[in-house]
């Protein structure tokens, strides 16, 4: 196994994604008084013996978020597994950026792997950082949210045909707040906004409950989030969700239409996923793979999923693939002609 330090060193001392593609294609290490060949089935945490040591799983966002749980939830099951232990590592900062890079750089060895979220297709678009989902081997998606236009319960318009006709009289009437500027949620208003041809007023706020409780205030007409996010105070308090922005009705909220149900050729929302760096080998990405099918499907994460508000979505390797290669192309072209680059 690629002693991590010597990653770490090799990985500051030439380009991240040069040192990726050299250790993808199996480039020996001229190092001085390096007498051991290291190749992917060398039996020393290779494919043949794979797991050889703990499993760590990198989340980009911090502890008690719902990245952080679905990661820890992971980790216990994934035990089970593949008989080993596993364990988290909350890697922050730069909106997923810092711990997306973590997961590039790693040995591609599976014993380092992450939790790819919307932001990896979004983050180099908008100047944040240069990781994408191209310096990542795609094991699993297991979540989409969608995300939920909801307005307070006293607004002049109780129907989404009804909130677009008020909007399309009044250009820029309603603000819609959302959890940061570039971040899901407001490109998701903004989608919506598109394909709708209304004009929105777009408020930026420090995360989702800041943007709820805009909502809940006055401060703003409307907000798009997760059904997660509004829940409580749609069920006892004083908002109503207007429509969904994913394929499906949600299964906590049977009676609110989906965008698509209504004519706007919109899903849009937050989603998770399993990956390693680029260049891991097929059969220890097929070993990961099996293990977290079998995890997705089992009651233990069906339950924890539920209880908690997280939609489940399966796609595999190849599937999860090409999910990101669509959602980066979409974001770039939202982005752009949003003008929000560089904010």
């Amino acid at each position: 196994m690629y002693s991590r330090q010597l990653i770490n060193d090799m990985s500051q001392g030439n380009g991240r994604r040069e040192f990726i593609a050299a250790v993808a294609a199996g480039t020996t290490l001229g190092l001085a008084g390096c007498t051991d060949v290291l190749t992917p089935d060398s039996g020393n945490g290779g494919a043949s013996d794979f797991p050889s040591d703990d499993i760590e799983i990198i989340c980009p966002f911090s502890e008690g978020g719902g990245t952080d749980l679905t990661a820890r939830q992971l980790a216990d099951q994934v035990e089970n597994q593949l008989d080993t232990s596993s364990y988290v590592t909350n890697t922050t900062g730069g909106s997923g950026s810092v711990g997306f890079d973590k997961i590039a750089t790693a040995s591609p060895d599976g014993h380092t792997i992450g939790i790819l979220t919307v932001e990896i297709c979004t983050i180099s678009h908008l100047d944040i950082g240069d990781v994408t989902h191209e310096d990542m081997t795609p094991i699993l998606q297991y979540n989409f949210d969608p995300a939920a236009l909801t307005v307070h319960e006293d607004a002049p318009y109780g129907t989404l045909a009804e909130f677009i006709d008020h909007a399309s009289e009044n250009p820029g009437s309603i603000s819609v707040s959302n959890s940061g500027t570039g971040a899901i949620w407001h490109l998701a208003a903004a989608a919506f906004e598109q394909a709708a041809d209304i004009e929105l007023d777009h408020i930026g706020y420090d995360g989702a409950a800041p943007a709820t409780e805009a909502v809940l205030s006055g401060e703003t007409e409307a907000t798009t989030s997760s059904a997660a996010e509004v829940s409580s105070q749609v069920q006892d308090g004083p908002l109503e969700m207007l429509a969904f922005f994913g394929e499906e009705r949600h299964p906590a909220f049977e009676d609110v239409p989906t965008l698509v149900e209504e004519g706007h050729d919109v899903t849009i929302g937050a989603w998770r996923g399993i990956g390693g760096p680029a260049g891991m080998d097929e059969e220890i990405v097929t070993t990961l793979e099996e293990a977290f099918d079998e995890i997705y499907d089992s009651d233990a994460f069906k339950e924890f999923m539920q209880n908690n508000n997280f939609g489940r979505v399966h796609r595999d390797s190849g599937e999860f693939e090409q999910f990101m290669q669509d959602e980066s192309t979409r974001f770039g072209d939202l982005i752009d002609e949003l003008g929000i680059k560089g904010e």
